[in-house]
């Protein structure tokens, strides 16, 4: 079975790379044997649709054209699939594989392995080990949410999605449409910047707070994509990387190193507590909530009360 799929794809991709126009399905069918014996039309859609998913996975590109007719044809430019002579020095193929090791400990562990194979038919040294230590350095980035997966595809194949999202501060989940743009890692968790279509703008969505499926749907984006730039700014206000003023916060003495890492000054208070003066930006009551009885708000008074709110919300399930 494994041996007459491979065959298939490979016979599939020579057609889309061997023609100077797109094939419509109906001619494709004609052209690769194992889409003549499908059962019936839809069969063949199925597998057709199955097979050219998988392609693009694998890195093949293919276009879709629509005629003035508006039959739909495919095909896969060669100049769109030709990689240029690649050559890396001993740093470069350091960054190359040390980015390769980030994510073997992720989900893409198989997308990083077939960049790197990509990469070694394109030129590079046979001799590099773009997996081999440099070092100390074991990074990681972890990612343990399901919305991730189907996420990046969407932000890949630029698919609007439907998901089920609750804020912090809310006890039950309520539906988001949303045009997936790109997504970040910020302190250990993931964000999609977006543009949420119920609330005409752009959004951030922490993927730990997706409970169930993303569904995709099939209409296109109606609002422009922003530069990848301005993606990671959004997401970076959004996730309290934006601070315009400072918070005074009361913490247990030998807890909460991230805040303290933070801090522009401690101070110690005695009985087993610290005061810390840190940035407050958007998103910082949400997470202060994180640290629980460990750290108490003592000023400003509003974002004292949002972390009261959200832990009320929190202790009512």
């Amino acid at each position: 079975m494994a041996i007459a799929k491979a065959e298939r794809l490979m016979n599939l991709a020579l057609c889309l790379l061997g023609t100077r126009r797109p094939l419509s399905k109906r001619e494709l069918r004609e052209s690769v044997e194992a889409y003549l014996e499908a059962a019936s039309d839809d069969s063949f859609n199925r597998m057709f649709e199955r097979d050219k998913d998988d392609l693009r996975e694998l890195g093949l590109v293919i276009e879709t054209v629509e005629n003035l007719d508006g039959e739909v044809g495919y095909l896969a430019r060669r100049d769109s699939n030709r990689l240029p002579p690649i050559t890396l020095d001993a740093e470069e193929a350091a960054a190359l594989g040390l980015a390769a090791k980030v994510w073997q400990q992720a989900r893409l562990a198989g997308a990083a392995s077939g960049a790197l194979q990509k990469l070694r038919a394109a030129g590079l040294p046979e001799d590099v080990d773009p997996y081999e230590a440099h070092g100390a350095l074991e990074p990681r980035i972890p990612v343990h949410e399901a919305a991730f997966e189907p996420l990046m595809l969407a932000c890949r194949d630029r698919r609007p999605v439907v998901f089920d999202y609750r804020k912090a501060n809310a006890a039950h989940p309520e539906t988001r449409h949303v045009e997936p743009w790109a997504l970040e890692c910020w302190r250990g968790h993931w964000y999609l910047a977006g543009w949420d279509r119920d609330r005409g703008a752009e959004r951030v969505f922490r993927l730990s707070r997706i409970p169930g499926k993303v569904r995709s749907r099939g209409t296109g984006f109606t609002a422009p994509v922003p530069d990848v730039v301005t993606v990671r700014e959004t997401v970076a206000g959004w996730a309290g990387e934006t601070a315009d003023r400072s918070a005074l916060i009361r913490l247990r003495a030998g807890s909460g190193y991230p805040l303290r890492a933070k801090a522009t000054s401690v101070r110690e208070l005695g009985d087993g507590w610290d005061e810390l003066e840190i940035p407050y930006g958007h998103g910082l009551d949400a997470w202060l909530v994180e640290f629980g009885p460990d750290a108490v708000v003592l000023e400003p008074a509003e974002l004292r009360a949002d972390v009261v709110d959200r832990l009320r919300a929190v202790a009512k399930g």
